[in-house]
């Protein structure tokens, strides 16, 4: 499945809107029932309001009512060639740990990782008490 789920982060990266950055992000999420939502980075001019391709499928599969990930694969390029591994940004990283736990699987070009990997220490719940 890792294979699979990576090509269609590839896939969903060729809808990228980004003009500004020529910088191409596809991302595919696999929910616990199976299901996949991929999303894509979308740009603006105005670049704070930029949105991720990692946040843009969480937020479909939320929007649709699921709440269990079991992993996510990102795919990123200025060209064609997306062997270089694209890791997910802070702020993306912080949003999947609002739903994912330390065992959540995150799939770069050069193979799955733990998520634990990007984000030993986040805050979560437990930080607002």
């Amino acid at each position: 499945m890792t294979e699979e789920l990576f090509e269609k982060a590839v896939e969903a990266a060729k809808n990228s809107y980004s003009k500004y950055s020529r910088f191409r992000v596809g991302a595919a999420l696999l929910t616990a029932d199976g299901t996949v939502y991929t999303g894509c980075n979308i740009e603006n001019s105005s670049y704070s309001l930029t949105v991720c391709a990692e946040r843009t499928a969480v937020f479909k599969a939320v929007s649709e009512g699921k709440r269990e990930f079991t992993a996510i694969a990102v795919a990123g390029s200025s060209g064609d060639d997306f062997s270089v591994p694209c890791t997910p940004c802070g702020a993306c990283l912080q949003v999947l740990s609002e739903f994912c736990g330390d065992d959540f699987t995150v799939i770069l070009s050069d193979g799955a990782h733990k998520f634990s990997e990007f984000l030993p220490k986040r805050f979560t719940e437990e930080n607002m008490a």
